[in-house]
């Protein structure tokens, strides 16, 4: 089972997401600032992380994942708000491979993480 990450200050959207990426079949870790999302992947690295570009320290989370051993194999999706270039150009500088936009649902999820679309 794949381990996948959401760092992100919001309760309601760690918790739905969690919720969506856990039927679809990952196990999913929380964590509500970048210290915590770093002290657990220093413990053990997960295979994704949805880094939220709004959490206080982001950027420099993103850049201390990708110093850990083996933190080049994490697939880093940077969470925005808004198509905002300056911000996700920030964000693939850091290290993030993919963005997200937020709101997300369960439609975009799934389509994201497992290649499906599903009805509406």
């Amino acid at each position: 089972m794949q381990r996948l990450m959401i760092a992100d200050s919001s309760d309601i959207v760690r918790k739905v997401g969690k919720r969506i990426l856990s039927e679809i079949g990952f196990l999913v870790l929380e964590a509500a600032s970048a210290r915590d999302a770093l002290l657990r992947c220093e413990t053990e690295l997960p295979n994704i992380i949805i880094v939220d570009a709004g959490l206080d320290g982001a950027l420099d989370l993103i850049t201390n994942i990708r110093a850990l051993p083996d933190g080049k194999s994490v697939l880093i999706y940077y969470c925005v708000i808004e198509a905002d270039l300056k911000t996700m150009m920030a964000g693939k500088r850091a290290g993030a491979n993919e963005f997200l936009l937020k709101p997300f649902d369960r439609q975009i999820l799934t389509q994201i993480f497992t290649g499906k679309a599903i009805a509406a």
